[in-house]
Order: structure tokens, then sequence, then C-alpha cells
């Protein structure tokens, strides 16, 4: 299938061998595609469907009094407003659409922590730690999550939205945070994982 990461490694005797790929919608947003796949017992499976999405960025900021910033905003996905970390997509580059694993460089992965924090809460930090970089639904995409601790905002200017981003910043407590998501609303898993991941 060409240039895919971990080719000149040594072929896992679990890896599937994509053998026809049809790409149903393929846009500035997503390539989401049909597949047949020969298994390691060699029969063939199809349709199976996966996506390529951008890479984005999520961040765990709080301010200099120890309040955690958040953004409330509509996830169609389940249909409803929910409570989360600041996060963005990390844009391409070099005139691509997508970049597979690896292709995302730390520098473009910071300077979009950066600029989503100030867009989305018009905050800003000195004090950057990376936590993980994980594969977003390693089930059914391929794109990546990179996460990110943001210690001491400070506010230095107001939001600064996409067009499609209606969202607004509420300010909570780690144990406000921590009674969410035991209660269910807090409900991005990656965000979940990052805010544990902050605690450590």
């Amino acid at each position: 299938m060409g240039d895919t990461m971990g080719e000149n490694k040594k072929k896992d005797p679990l890896a599937w061998e994509e053998i026809r790929t049809e790409h149903i919608v393929q846009d500035e947003w997503i390539d989401f595609r049909r597949s047949a796949f020969r298994f390691p017992d060699g029969s063939v499976f199809e349709p199976y469907y996966s996506y390529s999405r951008r890479d984005y960025v999520v961040i765990v900021a709080s301010d200099t009094e120890g309040k955690y910033l958040c953004v409330r905003q509509y996830r169609q996905g389940i249909r409803e407003v929910t409570t989360e970390f600041p996060a963005g997509g990390i844009e391409p580059g070099n005139g691509q659409e997508y970049r597979r694993a690896g292709e995302v460089s730390a520098e473009d992965a910071i300077t979009a922590a950066k600029r989503e924090l100030q867009e989305e809460t018009g905050y800003v930090s000195d004090e950057w730690r990376a936590l993980i970089t994980v594969p977003s639904n390693a089930t059914i995409a391929d794109n990546y999550a990179y996460v990110f601790e943001a210690r001491n905002c400070r506010r230095v200017s107001g939001q600064n939205l996409d067009e499609t981003e209606f969202l607004n910043v509420t300010k909570l407590t780690a144990g406000e945070i921590e009674e969410r998501i035991r209660n269910g609303e807090f409900q991005q898993a990656i965000h979940v994982m990052a805010w544990l991941l902050s605690l450590r």
C-alpha cells in the first residue's frame, strides 16, 4: 500500500495485509475507506471501514490560581454539549491533507497546542509538558492525539474561534473535574486519559 510506518521492520505474523481499498469520501476533512484484508490464516475479510483525519492536540491547562481551563461545546456524535479540555487539529504541512503517524514533528504539535489554547480560551503559558502521543482510535482510525499540560496560564486576549466553533470557557477545580468524570459528565475519553496523566 505504499509508505506505511514500519515498512522496513520485520512483519508481525498477526498483521493483516490490505489487498484492496476504495476511498468512499476523500476531502479536506476525512478520508473514509472501505478495504479488504487478508488475515494471517489466508482468509479474506471485507468490507472493513477505516478513516484518516488530522492529528490533534489536547491541552490540560491550569491558570495561576490552579483552576483548570475547560470548554463547553456541542459534540454532534453524541448530540450533547460536553465539558472538555481545549483541543484542536494540527494543520497539515507541505501541501498534505493528512500525515500518517510519525509525520507530525514535535514542533508542529506544540505549535498547534499553543495556538489552540490561545484561540479557544485567550490564555497562554510558558510552562509546557508533553504527556503522551497516542492513537485516537486504533481500531478504525490512523490519527494520533498529542496530549500536553500547560501550567500557570495567563489571559492575554479574547477568544479567536474558527467559523464552526461555538464554545464557552469555564474554569473548574480539580475536585470539580473529578466529580464530572465520576458522573459521566466529562465525556471525551482522550481528555479523561489526559487528566489522569497530568496528575502523575
